[in-house]
């Protein structure tokens, strides 16, 4: 494969008129696993293991998820530096946790969203409340909320995930599937003590004071500090 091959002729299957002007004999010349860790190397986004094995050339997502179970094995091994994470519904390849000290001195990691305490929280609340109210958010905290959910909609970790049947029909928030890769989730199932915490478990909803003004005046959101793709923030509430 060319490095100047645009990504979109590598749509489908190997059977399919996407790989035009491609060497394919070569291609198929290459071993199925060797194409899925080329396509992961060099993917700055989680893939679907249905565009893995489109990207990859293979069968279908099922023999992706296969390949990427014996590439796990192996760098397991193996004890290799990284290894293929489930994000988002996907597949990244990223290095283990335990080498970011040496990965940070590199200084070029891709930045990322960077929260406050109290965005933080209110995130943690619609993350295992949603779909949530506003109201209900601010119940919870005791604290305007307004600008904080303004800001993390703005910076695409909270989504508006409907209306609410009652009366005006206010906004429901949502968590989106970047919030997902920024805290290396599989799925919202593998948020902390999912189980426990969904809809259960948080603070007693207390009525907000009316005259407190936003957490966000005295905490702004920084989004200047360093991190890079292989290494999220954790989230625990």
């Amino acid at each position: 494969m060319h490095e100047d091959e645009p990504v979109d002729e590598l749509e489908g299957t190997m059977d399919e008129p996407g790989l035009t002007g491609i060497d394919r004999q070569h291609l198929e010349s290459i071993p199925p696993i060797k194409r899925v860790e080329a396509v992961l190397f060099l993917s700055r986004e989680t893939l679907s293991s249905r565009k893995l094995g489109q990207l990859a050339g293979l069968e279908d997502g099922t023999q992706a998820r296969t390949l990427v179970r014996e590439l796990n094995r192996r760098y397991d091994r193996e004890s290799r530096a990284f290894s293929i994470q489930s994000i988002a519904g996907g597949f990244q390849l990223r290095t283990r946790p335990q080498f970011d000290p040496w990965i940070s001195r590199l200084g070029n990691r891709a930045e990322t969203v960077r929260l406050s305490a109290p965005a933080m929280e209110t995130l943690a609340v619609v993350a295992y409340r949603q779909p949530v109210l506003k109201a209900e958010i601010e119940a919870i905290r005791g604290v305007a909320c307004g600008e904080l959910l303004r800001q993390l909609l703005d910076r695409g970790m909270v989504r508006i995930a409907g209306r609410s049947p009652e009366l005006g029909h206010p906004y429901l928030y949502g968590t989106t599937r970047k919030f997902q890769e920024e805290f290396g989730l599989s799925s919202l199932e593998a948020l902390p003590r999912a189980k426990q915490l969904r809809g259960t478990g948080l603070p007693s909803p207390v009525p907000p004071n009316k005259n407190s003004t936003p957490d966000s005046d005295t905490y702004p959101l920084d989004e200047t500090g360093p991190s890079h793709q292989n290494q999220g923030p954790s989230f625990n509430p």
